[in-house]
């Protein structure tokens, strides 16, 4: 069995260089230590918000009180799918007064999102019942209810649409 000798110049230098480490790890050099205290953390962290958002209260909506939620002047964006109001207004540039799907701001979109339709002829008028979707076919319905879940996974449930005189 060989044992180790220190004659040999390469395990010397593995020697002195080891105990170099060690007394490094043991003993750092002054240069080493802080300073001052460190400050980024002083003000707070970065990644809290700058005020609380505002507080959504959930409400009975009609469709009389539903419309003026629809994005004009920098307000509030609320929409209906299958009776729930979601607030929608994190998504202004789809659903704002300029958006791809503006006309249903506002609005019950239920009967327009089964369709696939943004035409006008598929909102209801607000001083109507509200639309029973009766007549949708099944894929319709599993259409509708695509949309729902993608609504109810991205914005908040921030009410129920009833009939107007239900209040």
């Amino acid at each position: 069995m060989p044992s180790f000798n220190l004659g040999a110049p390469i395990n010397t230098a593995l020697l002195l260089y080891i105990l170099y480490a060690v007394q490094r790890i043991l003993f750092p050099p002054a240069s080493a230590k802080a300073k001052s205290i460190p400050t980024e953390f002083k003000h707070g962290y970065s990644w809290m918000p700058k005020a609380h958002p505002p507080t959504v209260l959930f409400t009975t909506y009609t469709p009389k009180t539903l419309a003026p939620f629809n994005g004009k002047d920098g307000g509030r964006i609320l929409l209906a799918i299958d009776g729930t109001v979601f607030d929608v207004t994190a998504g202004r540039n789809f659903y704002g007064p300029n958006g791809m799907y503006g006309n249903f701001a506002g609005r019950d979109a239920s009967r327009g999102m089964a369709k696939q339709s943004f035409d006008e002829e598929m909102l209801t008028p607000i001083d109507q019942p509200l639309d029973k979707c009766d007549d949708l076919t099944p894929e319709e319905i599993e259409n509708m209810k695509g949309w729902y879940d993608h609504f109810a996974n991205k914005y908040i449930i921030c009410g129920k649409l009833v009939e107007n005189d239900a209040i």
